[in-house]
């Protein structure tokens, strides 16, 4: 690809990203056009929904460019992985999977790839890159992703070699650069990035950054477009979203962000995650009850139940300030469904700690839970702490999983034979059809492939303990 680097970029956002975005899109063409080749890309997206997010804006980037989609990373021209340092198994997927690309490039020198992802804000790891995976070619970082196709033309005209651009703090929010988002009738949008808590088993205010929030009327404008556009579900997302809006020039709560966002027309649902319990205001919850768009799902991560062990995680909150918002989000949204975040074995954790645990998993009555167990990130102050062996946090965690099946079932054995609004989203496996009920519990049941994309009546016949088996309401 030979690109014409002599026309002057512009110096403001977003328009220079807009003219690499031209170059390589001329490039590109002009390749094609000589060679009869379409070149391909393969995303691999790990983590949170944050990283998805961010993983639609490349796919976004890249198609505007003239890239395709590849079948497989084995076809792929550019192979891109967006990467998590929040477990440790996240990382050492990472380096198993260069492994397995370093054979392909052997066999296809003109093989493309590129790193980026909050494992890339890690020195550790970016010194191990350097000395151990040469044959990466692009490594980026969480607070330039919207240089990237910048960063591509400066691959694309380099002669070989490492690039390496990474930030160690954020810039400013760039809007509008292209996007693709895997469904047409729900998105996720982000409204704050990074993250002002600094728990002391968490990376993520180290890597994404301090925390910053979109303005309103940025959100709203995406929002209405998306709406234009036939999505009916809307996810807001922010690594704490209940502080939304505290840095902005002119404050606005979140609880008054949803109150604007459910008066979009189109927008049938509207959802968020995740909350940090610390700042659970009664506004959010009396907004959430008041709001038929709101769906009755709240995650809301417990990560222990043990008072001791929370203000040691430095969460800000102990378990009767938890327990307090669950009363009373349960009763202003009788039909609203919890799900919660778990970590087992933090440093210090006793039997008694992990009791208490136990204890909230059964009050709250949980609905589903991401359950871990704590694995030290390298630059937190919880990784310098007494490690809890293996030996001692396994056992609690197995026993964990199964209070919580018991619990779920529980609550489920509730809902069969009520009829739940689903969203139908794909088809399964199976050839049944798949959707989330306003809870956002997973359904599969029979349906016409016609009705993917649509809002329809499911009855719940069984529960399979993370998800439903149900059948469609014939209307007469």
């Amino acid at each position: 690809m030979i690109l014409d680097m002599t026309r002057p970029a512009p110096l403001q956002e977003p328009e220079r990203q807009h003219h690499f975005i031209r170059l390589l899109k001329e490039a590109l063409e002009a390749e094609k056009l000589a060679t009869g080749r379409q070149r391909t890309y393969s995303i691999t997206t790990m983590g949170c929904q944050m990283n998805a997010r961010d993983s639609e804006k490349l796919c976004g980037i890249l198609e505007a460019i003239g890239y395709k989609p590849a079948e497989s990373e084995k076809q792929a021209d550019l192979v891109i992985y967006n990467t998590c340092c929040v477990r440790e198994n996240a990382e050492q997927k990472v380096y198993g999977k260069l492994g397995y690309l370093k054979g392909f490039k052997k066999q296809n020198p003109d093989l493309k790839i590129a790193l980026c992802g909050c494992m890339m804000q890690e020195d550790a790891v970016l010194e191990k890159l350097k000395k151990s995976y040469r044959e990466v070619d692009l490594i980026f970082g969480t607070h330039n992703i919207y240089k990237f196709p910048e960063l591509l033309a400066t691959m694309e005209e380099s002669q070989g070699g490492m690039i390496i651009d990474i930030w160690k703090e954020h810039g400013e929010i760039v809007e509008d650069l292209p996007s693709i988002r895997k469904f047409g009738f729900k998105a996720s949008v982000n409204i704050m990035f990074g993250c002002d808590n600094f728990c002391t088993y968490c990376i993520v205010p180290y890597v994404r950054g301090r925390e910053r929030s979109r303005k309103p009327e940025d959100i709203l404008k995406e929002i209405c477009e998306l709406a234009r556009d036939g999505v009916k579900e809307i996810q807001l997302l922010g690594q704490n979203v209940n502080s939304y809006g505290k840095g902005l020039e002119d404050p606005i709560t979140f609880a008054q962000l949803l109150k604007e966002v459910c008066r979009v027309e189109g927008i049938e649902r509207v959802r968020f995650m995740t909350s940090h319990p610390k700042d659970l205001s009664d506004e959010l919850i009396r907004v959430m009850a008041e709001e038929p768009k709101l769906m009755p799902h709240f995650h809301l991560p417990l990560q222990s139940g043990s008072s001791r062990l929370l203000k040691a995680m430095n969460r800000h909150y102990d378990q009767e300030r938890y327990m307090d918002r669950v009363h009373k989000l349960k009763e202003a949204i009788p039909d609203i469904s919890l799900t919660t975040d778990i970590i087992v074995g933090f440093p210090g954790e006793t039997d008694e700690d992990f009791e208490e645990t136990v204890k909230v998993v059964r009050e709250a009555g949980f609905d589903s839970a991401f359950t871990f167990i704590y694995s030290p990130r390298i630059g937190t102050p919880a990784a310098v702490m007494e490690q809890v062996p293996e030996s001692e946090s396994k056992p609690h965690f197995d026993r964990l999983l199964k209070v919580l099946e018991e619990v779920i079932d529980q609550n489920n054995e509730k809902k069969i034979g009520q009829v739940h609004k689903v969203l139908v989203e794909d088809e399964s496996k199976n050839g049944m059809l798949t959707g989330r009920t306003e809870q956002n519990q997973l359904v599969h049941f029979e349906a016409p492939k016609s009705m993917i994309g649509h809002i329809v009546d499911v009855v719940l016949d069984e529960s399979k303990t993370y998800y439903f088996i149900g059948h469609l309401l014939e209307r007469e």
